[in-house]
């Protein structure tokens, strides 16, 4: 299970040796009996993880249908084969069952069809492809705005100080933005 731990320390920074919150990830692992991983897959199941796109869960969910759907094929199968074979009696409900399942179906047959098929899917998979390209254009825009935003902020600073703050390597620097902007970043993830 993905997990990412922090814990927060405190550390001087600045000139004036200033304490401040900085957050410091700590290696973590969950290790779990069987029984208590298969519990926990169930209830993890529905939620998003946020590193995988849309379309890679719709993917993974449709893999997850076809295979389910392959196993009950299988499962007719099996059932239809020993019932010629006569191994078991003909049970009337589940034939009728099996008829239902499969008058339900498309008829493949028919280019009107096969074509409204592609095209219905076609659409489907433009937007999800779109709402995904919009998506990671909105993230750069984000992020792209937040370094703006911490940029501005950090001359701000150097102005009100006077220019005054210099490192050892002769560059300009403040410590304050930096360290905003990492508890932010480590909020973020916590």
């Amino acid at each position: 299970m993905p997990v990412t731990t922090y814990e927060p320390t405190e550390e001087l920074t600045g000139e004036r040796k200033e304490p401040q919150t900085v957050f410091r990830n700590v290696s973590c692992r969950i290790d779990a009996e069987e029984a208590e991983q298969v519990g926990v897959e169930h209830l993890l199941r529905d939620i998003n993880d946020p590193s995988t796109s849309v379309l890679t869960f719709q993917i993974k969910q449709k893999l997850t249908g076809l295979s389910g759907l392959l196993n009950r094929l299988v499962e007719m199968s099996t059932y239809l084969q020993r019932v010629i074979a006569g191994q078991i009696p003909v049970n009337n409900q589940i034939i009728a069952n099996m008829q239902s399942i499969f008058n339900l179906l498309p008829n493949l047959n028919i280019d009107e069809i096969v074509r409204s098929m592609l095209v219905n899917s076609n659409d489907v998979y433009l937007a999800i492809y779109v709402s995904s390209l919009v998506r990671s254009v909105i993230a750069l825009h984000n992020l792209l705005t937040n370094k703006l935003k911490y940029r501005n902020l950090e001359d701000s600073l150097e102005k009100e100080n006077g220019g005054t703050n210099a490192t050892a390597g002769g560059g300009k620097t403040d410590a304050t933005p930096v360290a905003v902007a990492d508890n932010n970043k480590n909020k973020d993830k916590a």
